[in-house]
């Protein structure tokens, strides 16, 4: 019985992030980028610590996002139309997801550069 709800709960999950995929733009854009940081990591053989920072970052950021998602969906069929009130929560969970990606991207630069510049030099 527990592993048909567990199996349940996995199939919504993932229904969840099929739908986000099909229907919200800044996800797929953001789940691209991750498919590209994963290729980089694969080509430029980073080591195992590198590589958990980034996934964890990866996984941070999307998920942000798919909060963030779920709050302005919410916010729209509970409160549709603009309110002051539900524009700051709006752009609360928005500047989460920024504050995240940048952060994403001061770490991936951190990570990725040492590697692209020995390349560079080895070449």
């Amino acid at each position: 019985m527990e592993d048909k709800i567990f199996l349940n709960s996995l199939r919504i999950a993932f229904f969840g992030i099929k739908s986000a995929l099909e229907k919200e733009r800044n996800f797929r854009i953001l789940f691209l980028i991750a498919v590209i940081v994963i290729i980089l990591m694969i080509v430029l053989e980073l080591n195992p610590i590198e590589k958990s920072i980034l996934l964890l970052t990866i996984l941070v950021v999307l998920s942000l996002e798919l909060i963030n998602s779920q709050i302005e969906k919410f916010l729209d069929l509970i409160q549709p139309g603009l309110r002051p009130s539900v524009k700051i929560i709006k752009d609360l969970s928005a500047g989460a997801v920024l504050f995240s990606a940048l952060g994403s991207i001061v770490i991936g630069i951190l990570i990725f550069l040492p590697h692209i510049i020995n390349l560079i030099e080895s070449r």
